[in-house]
């Protein structure tokens, strides 16, 4: 049995003013620093012997900020199949305003739906086609070996993932809200299936970001 711990990075400075940030590299705020010291101070109990992030800065800060919680240093591997969504020409605009301008039908399908391409960017759907290979190629093995294994990614590349392993479907799937900081929590058997499941470090102000 082996750990599999999914954490989205702590609150960006875009997330703080709504913007949608999908590419664009933000570092965290103040506050998702002390969201993520926070969920390391939630995962004491396990040992990491793999870490892998993004290649955005505010997942590797994230990341960056539980390892030195919890003083320890397993190899860290970043690679883009974990980026967030890319926004595309909704990148830097403010979501709340955009879903009163939209209506709440519109603005949820542009946010949480499975296959609805952006202009010039990407749908949920299209975010899987890239993270769900990367996770079966590489970290997959290394669960079924008996590593435990720690993911510090994004909203969406994270809903990717849980997608695939809980097997939610198409339509389900826009109902998963995951707040900055939250871990989920996942043991994994040697066939690389899930065995339990727990959320730590629950954000309660999650559908605001």
């Amino acid at each position: 049995m082996s750990y599999l711990v999914l954490v989205r990075h702590g609150k960006s400075e875009w997330n703080e003013k709504g913007l949608w940030t999908g590419w664009t590299d933000i570092p965290l705020a103040t506050s998702g620093i002390k969201e993520a010291q926070r969920t390391g101070d939630q995962l004491r109990d396990i040992k990491f012997d793999l870490a892998y992030t993004s290649k955005l800065v505010r997942a590797q800060q994230t990341l960056e900020q539980i390892l030195k919680t919890l003083a320890q240093t397993p190899p860290i591997v970043e690679n883009e199949a974990l980026n967030e969504r890319n926004y595309g020409d909704f990148t830097g605009k403010n979501k709340w305003e955009i879903k009163d301008q939209v209506g709440q039908q519109e603005f949820q399908k542009i946010r949480r739906s499975w296959d609805y391409p952006l202009p010039n960017g990407e749908s949920l759907k299209m975010v899987y086609e890239r993270t769900i290979p990367y996770f079966e190629k590489v970290i997959l093995p290394e669960l079924k070996n008996g590593s435990n294994v720690i993911i510090a990614a994004h909203g969406n590349s994270l809903r990717a993932l849980i997608k695939h392993l809980e097997n939610i479907s198409d339509e389900d799937i826009s109902s998963l809200e995951i707040g900055t900081g939250e871990a989920y929590v996942y043991q994994i058997d040697n066939q690389g299936k899930v065995t339990a499941k727990e959320i730590r470090g629950e954000n309660p102000d999650k559908k605001k970001v």
